[in-house]
């Protein structure tokens, strides 16, 4: 149920800024063919949002509100241009398309900040923050967990060509953890690799800090 919830404010939160056009749009062309920009960009967001794309989703919600500003300007200003000033009319319709961009954007605000950690709760590492094995290592096991100020994901490296363990270690070739920012500029939490040695099973762990550093 709340996968569906998070699904459904996610599309909402996408098609937003595509509200807003449609009260602003004059023309047919020129308002199709924002839309259809528009619409592009909503889509990419929801796919980001469900992990189809990887990127970093608070990065990914502070850019997709940015951009679409950008993009309803332009068409706004392209319109001008052919159209001439807009009437009365179209005022009324303005302050409503600013009152859902201010919406947007104050949702993008709570949800980048839920998402950065200031929830208090931690946030599982993507699938794509997992590094491709070298040949004749395979993975036996898998798991997720959070505890200690971060959540990750735990692989039990295993082998396909009979190395020993050690040579398991050598061949991920991690001496030391590595670690660099989840996202792009907003989303700085700590996003790290390392191989855990304490166990009989040689293990691969991907952290992620539910803090910024």
């Amino acid at each position: 149920m709340g996968v569906v919830v998070l699904f459904v404010v996610g599309v909402f939160v996408a098609v937003l800024p595509l509200l807003a056009w449609a009260c602003l749009a004059r023309t047919r062309a020129i308002g199709f063919g924002v839309g259809a920009v528009l619409l592009a960009g909503a889509g990419l967001l929801v796919a980001v949002q469900n992990e189809w794309v990887a990127a970093p989703r608070p990065d990914a919600h502070a850019l997709y509100t940015a951009v679409t500003l950008l993009v309803v300007l332009f068409g706004v200003a392209l319109e001008r241009q052919q159209e001439g000033r807009p009437d009365t009319a179209w005022g009324h319709r303005r302050n409503t398309a600013v009152g859902i961009l201010i919406l947007q954007s104050s949702i993008t605000l709570v949800t980048s900040l839920f998402f950065l950690g200031l929830s208090g709760e931690g946030e599982t590492p993507p699938a794509s923050a997992v590094p491709d094995l070298p040949p004749g290592l395979t993975v036996t096991a898998r798991s997720t967990g959070c505890g200690s100020g971060s959540c990750y994901r735990v692989l039990d490296i295993g082998t396909t060509t009979h190395l020993t363990r050690t040579q398991i270690i050598a061949a991920l070739d991690r001496p030391v953890p590595t670690c660099h920012p989840n996202g792009w500029f907003l989303d700085r939490r700590p996003l790290c690799t390392e191989v855990d040695t304490q166990f009989p099973t040689v293990r691969l762990v991907i952290s992620l800090g539910s803090s910024l550093d």
